[in-house]
């Protein structure tokens, strides 16, 4: 049977509306229960650990910190469409399959939530809940359209249920966000505020102040220390736990003597120490901004692992977080590295979206072997036996950081004014530190002038004057280390242990 473009311009926006309803049941009873999990949150978790390696790392490099976020926007909008399809397809008489897509949808969801670290199977209420809404919407907008009746009695009849469901729903939905959002909202909102409660130790022996920044007067050139607010994230949390400090604990077990269980409490009563160090993500790519350096403050991880014993068959610390992520680093880099349990980040309690309340820190390993936030369990065991999250996935079991520099300041491409001109940007070699910094300028290398030092496992940051000639200058940089490694020319990508080569750009003058 034939029907106007209206009508099904309508039986198309009748099944989106139909979907959203759906997703707002099924998103605002996962907040009723902390056993019930998020079906969008679960779908999103899935996609991240099954995603391939050369997605993955397209899509960070394309979106960056925002990944997780244009996910999301992808899973709702093919949710959308299919809703919209099924809506097209009742309006048709196609009713099994119209019905089949939002069984298989439900059915799927459903799959994912199970599929979740810690999850039980009423984990899957809020998914069933939300294919049940979906379906009796639709059922009660297009199911009862008769068929045989004329193009005309039908659009009267879809026009009518439309008027009635575009109200109730407009009124459903709205009230639906003002319940999700005011639960969430509540619930971050007493998260944030235990957080700000929290008094930090001081620690043993406090770090000095750090210098006068440079880039206070240096044009382009980062801050000796990066921002809270500015330093990166990366991880495979579509929305940061929600974290109670009251109900928290954190466990060492698996191949130890003595399995150790701390409370927040308990973990903020340990001698404490201040760390400045440079973290990386291995998906940065050269002169890319996924690394940040900070002053950390937290306990020593030796002191724990060795609290609780660890057995010489264990080879591995894997420690993991509430929503299912771990990352693993072999037991013998506990080498005096200066390895701890997090607690605090620039004089604060560590952001939510940093780990609060507690994380890993391990100088000179990128973050997908060791930075695990949101902390929950440190386990020794063996590589023979258990693998981290993204080393089951194809990225190699051993992490360094490796040596890099980057331009901060001209961007490429940029036109530059004549006179003096500076050059800035930071340069990083953990666990050994920078000693020198090198400018190639149209194949002349030059010494560029060093920030001041931090410790061994922060970045240096960099500036060199220069006084262009008129026309395109081609701009390279390499850092070499107080070990004597000199930075590698050797262009590598950033799978599967990290990108490498020179930052280059080309300016105009």
């Amino acid at each position: 049977m034939n029907t106007s473009k209206t009508t099904q311009r309508e039986a198309f926006a009748l099944g989106v509306i139909a979907v959203c309803i759906g997703i707002f049941v099924g998103e605002l009873t996962s907040n009723r229960s902390s056993e019930w999990k998020s079906p969008v949150d679960s779908l999103g978790s899935w996609i991240i650990s099954v995603i391939p390696r050369f997605l993955e790392s397209f899509a960070i490099n394309l979106f960056g910190t925002q990944d997780k976020s244009v996910l999301v926007g992808i899973i709702l909008l093919v949710a959308l469409l299919l809703g919209g399809l099924a809506g097209d397809l009742l309006l048709r008489g196609k009713s099994r399959i119209a019905y089949a897509i939002v069984a298989l949808e439900t059915i799927f969801g459903a799959l994912t939530v199970i599929a979740r670290p810690h999850s039980g199977i009423s984990a899957v209420v809020p998914a069933l809940l939300s294919g049940i809404s979906t379906a009796l919407v639709l059922y009660f907008a297009l199911g009862r359209v008769k068929i045989e009746t004329t193009k005309e009695n039908q659009s009267a009849q879809l026009s009518s249920r439309r008027q009635v469901l575009m109200f109730a729903g407009g009124a459903g939905v709205l009230g639906a966000l003002m319940l999700i959002s005011g639960q969430k909202v509540k619930t971050h909102g007493l998260n944030a505020i235990k957080r700000l409660a929290v008094k930090l130790p001081t620690a043993t022996q406090p770090l000095p102040p750090p210098p006068v920044d440079p880039a206070l007067q240096i044009t382009g050139l980062s801050p000796l220390i990066t921002t809270n607010d500015q330093f990166y994230r990366i991880d495979t949390a579509i929305n940061t736990p929600i974290i109670d400090v009251a109900e928290w604990s954190l466990t060492i077990n698996g191949m130890v003597k003595n399995p150790v269980t701390l409370s927040y409490a308990d973990l903020l009563n340990r001698p404490m120490f201040e760390l400045d160090d440079t973290m990386s993500c291995v998906s940065n790519p050269v002169g890319g901004t996924l690394v940040g350096n900070a002053r950390w403050l937290g306990c020593r991880l030796d002191d724990l692992i060795n609290e609780a014993g660890s057995l010489t068959s264990a080879d591995q610390i894997l420690s993991s977080s509430g929503d299912g992520f771990g990352a693993g680093f072999p037991l013998n880099l506990l080498d005096g590295r200066d390895a701890m349990i997090a607690v605090g980040m620039n004089g604060q309690p560590l952001p939510i979206a940093h780990g609060f309340p507690a994380r890993v820190i391990v100088p000179g390993l990128y973050g997908y072997v060791s930075a695990t936030k949101w902390l929950t369990n440190i386990e020794l065991t063996r590589f023979d036996v258990k693998q981290g999250f993204w080393i089951s996935r194809g990225w190699s079991q051993l992490g360094p950081i490796k040596i890099q520099s980057r331009i901060d300041y001209p961007t490429d491409g940029a036109a530059i004014p004549h006179g003096k001109f500076t050059f800035a940007g930071v340069a990083w070699a953990p666990l050994s530190g920078i000693d020198s910094v090198q400018v190639n300028i149209d194949g002349t290398w030059k010494d560029a002038t060093l920030g001041p030092v931090l410790s061994g496992t922060t970045w240096r940051q960099w500036w060199l004057d220069w006084d262009p000639t008129a026309g395109m200058h081609e701009i390279q940089v390499r850092a070499v280390a107080v070990s004597g490694e000199v930075q590698t020319q050797d262009v590598a990508d950033i799978a599967p242990n990290g990108a490498s080569g020179w930052h280059t750009i080309k300016i105009s003058a």
